[in-house]
C-alpha cells in the first residue's frame, strides 16, 4: 500500500472511529474509575497500566458492533471496560511468565513491583471484571466470559507446555493462538447481540469476525517480531523466539531449511539464546524460505474471512468501520 493511500485510509477510519469516540473515552472513565482503591499500590499500579495507553482495539471493536446493531444504552461501554480488563490481566500475567522487562514501552509491571505482587494484580483483574460483569446481570454474557477466560488460561497452558520446542506443529500453533488470543476477539464481537437480542445465527458471525481478526492480529504481531524494531513496536526483535516461543515464520521456515539450519533454530528456541547464529541471520533465514510472506498472505485469508461474517449486516458507517479494522490490523507497524 502506497504512503498517500494509506494516508487518506487513515483519514478515513479517524473519521469512523469518531462515530465511538465519546463512548471509548467513557470506556477510559469506567478503567480508571475501577481501578480506585483505599489500597494505595492497587491505586499505583491501575495509574502505571493505564498511564501506558494500548490501543483499546477490543473495546473498540464491541463499541462498533453496538454501533452496527443500534444498541444505544451504557451497557456497551462497561463490557468493553470488562474486555479491557480482561485482555490487560493476560498481558500482566504473561510478563510474569515472560519475564518481560517492557511492556508497550514502560518498565513492566513485575519489573518495578516483582511477581508476587504482580501475581495478584493479574488475579484481581480478572476478578473484577467478572465483579463487573456479574453486577450487569446478564448471565449468558457472564458464561461467555468465563468460558473465554477459561480457554485463553488453557492457551497459556499450552504454550508453556510447548514452549523451547522447534517441533510444534502448524496445528498445535493455531490451537494456542485460537485460545489465547483470538476467543476473546470473538467475544468482545459477540457481546453486543446480548445487547439487542440477535438472533443465534447473527450472534456466530459476529464471533466469527472477531475470532477471524483476532488471528490475523495475532499472525501479524508474529511478523513485527521479525520485521519492526524495539523503538517502533517497544520490545526488541525476536522478543519471542529467544523466549522459547517458536511462531508460524519459523514453523513455515523450518521444513524448507537445511538440516544445520533447523538444528541451529531448534537449540536457540530451547536454549532461549542466540547460540551459534545472530538476530539478523534468523530473519534473513525465514526471509529467503518465504516464510514472511507466506505468513502475510495466511494474515489476508483470515481478514478475507472475518470480512465474509459482516456481510448479513447491513451497510452502515460502523460496518465500514469494521472493514477498515481488517486493513489497519493487517497494516500496522506495531
Amino acid at each position: 500500500m502506497t504512503s498517500p493511500q494509506l494516508n487518506e485510509q487513515v483519514s478515513r477510519a479517524e473519521r469512523l472511529i469518531d462515530l465511538i469516540a465519546p463512548k471509548l473515552q467513557l470506556v477510559e472513565e469506567e478503567l480508571r474509575r475501577n481501578f480506585q482503591s483505599n489500597i494505595q499500590t492497587i491505586h499505583d499500579v491501575g495509574e502505571h497500566i493505564l498511564g501506558g495507553g494500548g490501543k483499546r482495539l477490543r473495546p473498540a471493536l464491541l463499541l462498533l458492533i453496538s454501533r452496527m446493531l443500534r444498541y444505544e444504552g451504557y451497557r456497551d461501554v462497561v463490557y468493553g471496560a470488562v474486555i479491557e480488563f480482561i485482555h490487560t490481566a493476560t498481558l500482566v500475567h504473561d510478563d510474569i511468565i515472560d519475564e518481560a522487562a517492557i511492556r508497550r514501552g514502560r518498565t513492566s509491571i513485575n519489573y518495578r513491583w516483582g511477581n508476587n505482587l504482580t501475581v495478584l494484580v493479574g488475579d484481581y483483574l480478572y476478578t473484577h471484571s467478572m465483579n463487573l460483569a456479574l453486577a450487569e446481570g446478564n448471565l449468558e454474557i457472564l458464561r461467555l466470559l468465563s468460558n473465554v477466560t477459561i480457554r485463553m488460561i488453557e492457551g497459556e497452558i499450552l504454550g508453556l507446555e510447548q514452549n523451547g520446542r522447534a517441533d510444534l506443529t502448524i496445528d498445535d500453533y493455531f490451537e494456542i493462538v485460537g485460545r489465547k488470543t483470538a476467543a476473546l476477539f470473538g467475544a468482545c464481537c459477540r457481546i453486543p447481540a446480548y445487547l439487542v437480542d440477535l438472533p443465534e445465527s447473527s450472534a456466530a458471525s459476529l464471533f466469527n469476525y472477531g475470532f477471524n481478526l483476532g488471528v490475523c492480529f495475532q499472525l501479524i504481531d508474529d511478523l513485527l517480531d521479525f520485521t519492526s524494531s524495539t523503538e517502533v513496536l517497544g520490545k526488541p526483535a525476536l522478543s519471542d523466539l529467544k523466549e522459547g516461543k517458536v511462531t508460524l515464520p519459523l514453523l513455515l521456515a523450518m521444513p524448507r531449511a537445511t538440516d544445520a539450519e533447523r538444528k541451529t533454530i531448534a537449540r536457540v528456541a530451547s536454549n532461549k539464546s542466540f547460540d551459534g547464529i545472530t538476530a539478523p541471520e534468523v530473519i534473513d533465514l525465514v526471509s529467503k524460505y518465504d516464510a514472511l510472506d507466506e505468513t502475510r498472505a495466511i494474515a489476508r485469508d483470515y481478514a478475507s474471512r472475518a470480512r465474509a461474517a459482516l456481510e448479513p449486516f447491513a451497510d452502515s458507517p460502523a460496518k465500514e468501520a469494521l472493514d477498515l479494522a481488517l486493513d489497519f490490523v493487517l497494516e500496522r507497524d506495531r
